[in-house]
């Protein structure tokens, strides 16, 4: 398989199948997160909810695109671990894998909702710190901490954006909704109407779709470090990109490059501007000279690679912050071919995208319970109403698609359980909280980035022992 021995590519085999372990974990840690409110207002039976979920999870991952998948990419120095014996990239692998499937397992057995984002991103920095530090690392690599501080922000920022916009979301429903029936909590007995049940429904959905758009591919994105780790030489750039259109791409933003007037440009931009055109001759360099992959080395390859990201990084950067001195058609032509240009690096084969969509979607049809009963009843010390059910939903999947957007993954998690609380808090304020409850799931959230860092980097320490 991919050209490797027996015991490799079982080894790589085995790191996949706990990648799709993790996706797995994370549908069921999450499942609650689309499937509370519909539950608990008795809009849909548990059963039937789920499936649904489950369904529109999958969906969710087959028509999301690439740019979460290679956020999660980018926080490793690709470069640096595929260089090393592809034993020492299954340490780091499974070190990754295990530390965010424990702590998964750890917060939902104690029915705490919380952050699978969290849990992966700590664990990728984590192993990414352990090899800093590790005299393997020859050539300084470290964590794109750039990438790292935008996940950050987003992560950060997201809950806040769920509590206070489904507050005005509620506020727009009393305003705008005249029937009292979605504003009361469900009762036992009785149905909800239709068109709340469509609307709560419709919701569900949307919430399920986006969790899928956006989780499935850090999934994605995990299997595509595997990959690369192992079999650079096949998965560090899109063999299914024509080597003449690349390199007509890459000879069209030098063009566009070269009519820069750098004395238009301080010192630190001209740097930038360098640095940029430098990658551009490489790039052209090797790809003039090689008709097909095969006569493309495993070094050349990841050194294509990271002149196409560095590249197009610096070149789309300059363009936005209006540092370069062209016209609007060339700016444009500029952003068209970068984009064009990162095809050959941005990109997930369609084996991988079904594998993470499948797990996931398996995953969230188990395992829902625990969360559910957290979110329904102990966020707020009164049941959900249709009108907060509906208006969480809407506001939580509205936030994950301008995430998915943005490139940015996010807690399905926190924003949906922000949403939640601050569709409780609307309505008698702080009072309506349940405060021990939002104590363990603070705690939790908290801890987790720390803990899975620390775990993961000592399980990558443990593990390198014994392949070295």
């Amino acid at each position: 398989m991919f050209g490797l021995d027996p015991t490799l590519t079982f080894v790589l085999i085995t790191c996949i199948i706990i990648a799709c372990a993790f996706e797995f974990v994370n549908g069921f840690h999450d499942t609650a997160n689309a499937v509370a409110t519909v539950i608990y207002t008795k809009t849909l039976k548990p059963t039937v909810a789920v499936v649904w979920s489950g369904f529109w999870n999958f969906l969710g991952v087959l028509k999301g695109g690439v740019d979460v998948a290679m956020g999660i990419v980018l926080l490793l120095p690709l470069e640096a671990l595929a260089n090393q014996t592809p034993m020492f990239s299954a340490a780091m692998v499974l070190a990754m894998l295990l530390s965010a499937i424990i702590w998964n397992l750890t917060t939902w057995f104690m029915g705490i909702p919380c952050s699978s984002s969290h849990t992966l991103i700590g664990a990728i920095i984590g192993v990414g710190l352990a090899f800093q530090l590790m005299p393997e690392n020859t050539t300084n690599a470290i964590v794109n901490w750039s990438k790292a501080g935008d996940i950050g922000i987003s992560l950060l920022i997201s809950p806040l954006i769920g509590f206070g916009l489904t507050i005005f979301t509620l506020f727009l429903f009393k305003k705008f909704i005249k029937n009292k029936t979605v504003f009361e909590e469900p009762k036992p007995e009785k149905k909800p109407p239709f068109w709340v049940k469509f609307m709560l429904i419709g919701t569900c959905t949307g919430v399920s779709f986006a969790h899928g758009n956006n989780d499935g591919q850090k999934g994605v994105g995990l299997i595509m470090v595997i990959l690369i780790a192992f079999v650079p030489i096949q998965f560090a750039l899109n063999h299914g990109q024509d080597l003449r259109k690349t390199t007509i791409d890459v000879n069209d933003l030098q063009l566009i490059v070269n009519k820069i007037d750098t004395t238009k440009i301080n010192s630190k931009i001209k740097m930038k501007l360098n640095t940029a055109k430098a990658s551009l001759v490489e790039i052209s360099t090797l790809f003039t000279n090689n008709t097909n992959f095969e006569n493309i080395s495993k070094v050349q390859q990841l050194n294509i690679r990271n002149h196409i990201l560095n590249s197009t990084k610096i070149l789309s950067k300059l363009t936005k912050e209006g540092e370069l001195p062209l016209t609007n058609f060339e700016k444009e032509q500029l952003q068209y071919k970068a984009k064009e240009l990162l095809k050959m690096t941005d990109y997930t084969p369609m084996w991988v995208v079904v594998l993470i969509s499948l797990s996931l979607g398996i995953g969230t049809m188990i395992g829902w319970k625990k969360i559910v009963v957290t979110i329904g009843e102990k966020i707020g010390k009164s049941h959900l109403t249709y009108a907060q059910g509906a208006s969480s939903e809407l506001v939580a999947a509205t936030t994950i698609y301008g995430a998915s957007a943005l490139g940015l993954p996010v807690s399905t998690t926190q924003v949906l359980t922000s949403a939640i609380a601050g569709s409780m808090f609307s309505n008698n304020g702080i009072k309506n909280l349940q405060s021990g409850t939002l104590k363990s799931i603070g705690i939790a959230w908290i801890l987790t980035l720390p803990v899975c860092i620390v775990l993961s980097g000592l399980l990558f320490y443990l593990f390198r022992s014994f392949v070295i």
